[in-house]
């Protein structure tokens, strides 16, 4: 079936249509046309439209053409010399076109059609990954912006905390698992609110398996306040858990995701009012 197309399209059946083949290539269309029917149709439909491509294109004579032709074979005229210089309607100019120069005109054109798809694929695609380009930009500075503002937020709640004269500051230091560590507490009692500062925190870096985890001590009881990492990033004040009561302050190292009671050989700084 791909063969018959080929043959088709290959404007061997437009030559033979035109009378523009060898004797071989006229046998051969013939043959063509007779083992395969869609050969015989497609011939067919071609002679229909050069069929309606000379009665569209036919060129009307003039009215007394007839009779000057029969005049000047009777005067034996074999030179027009009977005819008028100038026609009272002037002869058409018909510029022969020949099946190659078709078959070469739709070859260039198709080439031509064939660049200008490519042209434009190319610039489809460039045009799709400079969109791609500037989305991601797009994400990218949203992304920077929502964490500037995270940062400005913090840094507000921050001066918050060191302006407001309801939050008492603690130092912990360390026991003597960690004679150097050191930690400072921000906690009001009035709003129930309790912050550390990362910046004076002075502890080894915990691995992956554990985490820091404070303690309120309320009436010597040990109060879950939240945990919290080491990192060498860690340069800001952190939020912890809330509470209205505090005697002291502690510090432990727990599994992570920490633990319902503190591990008393773990601890790593302790303060008290």
């Amino acid at each position: 079936m791909e063969d018959i197309k080929a043959y088709i399209e290959s404007g061997i059946l437009e030559l033979y249509v035109l009378g523009d083949v060898t004797p071989e290539e006229k046998r051969q269309v013939e043959e063509m046309a007779a083992k395969h029917p869609a050969i015989k149709a497609e011939l067919g439909e071609i002679e229909r439209l050069m069929e309606l491509y000379a009665e569209a294109n036919a060129v009307e004579p003039a009215a007394n053409l007839r009779e000057r032709i029969l005049n000047s074979i009777v005067t034996n005229y074999a030179d027009d010399s009977t005819f008028d210089e100038q026609s009272e309607y002037p002869v058409s100019r018909v510029t022969s076109i020949t099946p190659a120069k078709v078959y070469a005109f739709y070859k260039y054109a198709f080439a031509a059609c064939l660049v200008l798809l490519l042209v434009s694929i190319a610039g489809l695609v460039s045009m799709y990954n400079r969109l791609q380009e500037s989305n991601s930009q797009i994400a990218s500075l949203q992304l920077n912006n929502q964490h500037f503002v995270g940062i400005v937020n913090l840094k507000d709640e921050e001066l918050e905390v060191l302006q407001d004269a309801s939050f008492k500051f603690l130092k912990l230091n360390g026991t003597p698992k960690a004679p150097q560590a050191q930690l400072t507490v921000a906690w009001s009692p009035v709003k129930k609110k309790v912050w550390i500062n990362m910046r004076t925190l002075n502890m080894p870096a915990n691995d992956a398996e554990h985490q820091y985890q404070l303690w309120a001590l309320v009436g010597g009881k040990p109060v879950d306040l939240g945990v919290f990492d080491k990192t060498a990033d860690t340069t800001d004040m952190k939020e912890m858990k809330s509470t209205a009561l505090a005697d002291a302050f502690a510090v432990t190292l727990e599994p992570r995701g920490g633990s319902a009671s503190p591990t008393m050989d773990k601890m790593m700084v302790i303060g008290k009012f």
